[in-house]
């Protein structure tokens, strides 16, 4: 049974930093691409940065390139966000997700919301930029 879970979450004041941690397990991190999404309060759920592969180069939305940076580790079966620069628009809950209908490039930053993926998400944890 495949399983994603957040951490790392809490408040942050705004040009602070939090490192994002995602736990995966069921299957390897090399099966899916995974990707981290933000969704805040009425708004559409945003790709922020995904990795087709562990050992390739992210891709990241215009929002937040030069300041958050993903990662993986294969031996812990984990993916990482770090933010830095953090911005009170930058308040929303943050999932990690695997893609499983990726067609290629960066079409992992596309939200698979589909009832039938939710399996793929993990529960989301809050991030509160605020002074």
């Amino acid at each position: 049974q495949m399983q994603l879970v957040e951490s790392g979450g809490g408040l942050a004041q705004p040009g602070g930093s939090l490192r994002l941690s995602c736990a995966i397990s069921g299957f390897p991190l090399d099966r899916y691409p995974i990707g981290w999404f933000r969704q805040a309060p009425g708004k559409e759920r945003e790709g922020l940065a995904c990795l087709p592969k562990p050992d390739t180069m992210p891709y990241y939305a215009d929002s937040v390139k030069g300041r958050f940076t993903m990662s993986a580790d294969t031996v812990l079966n984990m993916v990482y966000l770090q933010m830095s620069g953090l911005e009170p628009e930058d308040t929303a809950v943050y999932y990690c997700a695997a893609d499983p209908v990726y067609l290629g490039g960066s079409s992992c930053l596309i939200p698979a919301t589909d009832s039938r993926w939710d399996d793929y998400w993990g529960q989301g944890t809050q991030v509160t930029v605020s002074s």
